[in-house]
């Protein structure tokens, strides 16, 4: 038999199943409350997203620290031109896959090819050498395909040869895939760092 205040307490638990209903629903659907019954009582069950930890970095020797502290800077400096350039490469995919001409399909990556130049030829110049190599590895991150396949694909395979012998020159490699959790797996934990605000 349930007391007064067994209803009460029951009352209070469904009030807040609506609040927090009413709350995911305002947050577009975000979070949705949920509860289950057991017994008598009704518990308000609640799906926290992914929460990340991070143990705290520790360097035997500041070399090693002035190491890390160098990766970051040149991780985000590199970061925000590897997100740009997916940006501009899905959108040159996109308006590839409407085209069936030949000739339109040419005069529009010329004249895509020219417009990025211009847009990133000033700023790409300022970066170091290091931070073209990680520039490298994090478009493949942010694309799915090597530097390589993407001039392979957009300019052809002799374009991308080409390229790759100038990188090649310079100690780069353009068919550098992006390892996460190998060999660019510091590179990946300062990316997701910076993605939650702590860079």
């Amino acid at each position: 038999m349930t007391t007064s205040s067994d209803r009460i307490k029951r009352i209070i638990v469904i009030v807040v199943v609506a609040i927090l209903s009413t709350v995911a629903t305002s947050a577009q659907s975000r979070y949705i409350a949920h509860a289950i019954v057991v017994g008598d009582d009704t518990i308000p069950v609640v799906r926290l997203g992914e929460v990340r930890v991070f143990a705290k970095k520790k360097f035997k020797t500041q070399r090693q620290q002035r190491k890390w502290t160098r990766l970051i800077y040149n991780v985000r400096r590199a970061l925000p031109y590897a997100r740009k350039l997916s940006a501009e490469f899905k959108i040159i995919n996109d308006s590839l896959a409407l085209m069936t001409d030949a000739k339109e399909r040419k005069a529009y990556l010329d004249m895509k090819e020219k417009t990025l130049f211009k847009k990133y030829e000033n700023d790409l110049k300022h970066l170091t050498v290091t931070q073209g190599r990680i520039l490298v590895k994090l478009i493949d991150r942010e694309t799915g395909s090597t530097s390589y396949e993407i001039i392979k694909l957009l300019k052809g395979g002799f374009k991308a040869f080409w390229w790759q012998g100038i990188a090649r020159v310079f100690g780069s490699n353009l068919k550098s895939e992006y390892d996460a959790v190998g060999t660019d797996a510091e590179i990946e934990n300062i990316v997701l760092l910076i993605d939650l605000g702590y860079y």
